[in-house]
């Protein structure tokens, strides 16, 4: 058995390299389709093979590659069904989370995620976005903080870091979703702040929906 530092270092190197390969893949320096070799990613990362491999293996089970024999890494390349797919699963599963932690939410995280929902809006004003799509997350995944669902938020985490490369294309290109995603994450807040959880709900769903629905038309747009 390697001694425990020694496990301990490989694993936060592999947590590094998988950082900075998902960042690139998200923010399409490596794009759908993009061959990734763990011998390059090792020189570059300056890091050995192992970690290299870990990383590869988690970003798999994130959904953002494909490790297949004898051809190394492949980012992903969904179609607009596959994307659709991400979208309706979080249909599902958001709204329900929702409206199990939202009711437990207190002063310090309404206050808490008014400071996220802050420097989300600067963002989005300041088209920076590769913060904007990690603040949209930890928004979502803070609100989800109390439902006592740890498999399904897990799930959910996974989905958003999925979406997160298709949503900054739409939120890149259409304006008027850029604010709306402000707006309706604004009256999220408001909503878990007088208590109606029940409309907070339904309006998660219209948020999401409103995404999937203009996603997947720009894409059909795009391939036409």
């Amino acid at each position: 058995m390697p001694p425990v530092g020694k496990s301990l270092k490989h694993k936060t190197m592999a947590s590094a390299a998988a950082e900075e390969i998902r960042h690139r893949i998200l923010s399409a320096a490596y794009p759908p389709g993009f061959q990734l070799r763990q011998d390059s990613l090792a020189a570059d990362l300056g890091m050995s093979r192992i970690p290299i491999r870990e990383a590869l293996v988690q970003l798999e089970s994130e959904g953002l590659l494909k490790i297949l024999p004898h051809r190394g890494a492949i980012v992903v390349q969904l179609t607009a069904e596959e994307i659709e797919e991400l979208f309706n699963m979080r249909l599902l599963l958001e709204p329900f989370l929702f409206r199990r932690s939202a009711p437990f939410l207190t002063r310090e995280d309404l206050k808490a995620l008014k400071q996220i929902q802050a420097r989300y809006e600067t963002s989005i004003d300041t088209l920076d976005m590769d913060i904007w799509n990690e603040l949209n997350t930890e928004f979502h995944m803070f609100l989800y903080r109390h439902a006592r669902s740890p498999r399904i938020v897990q799930t959910v985490q996974t989905l958003l870091v999925e979406c997160d490369r298709h949503t900054r294309i739409q939120l890149s290109s259409i304006l008027g979703d850029r604010e709306r995603a402000v707006a309706e994450h604004a009256e999220l807040l408001r909503l878990c702040e007088t208590g109606d959880f029940e409309e907070g709900a339904r309006l998660m769903y219209r948020h999401i929906d409103h995404i999937r629905d203009g996603l997947v038309a720009l894409l059909a747009s795009q391939a036409g």
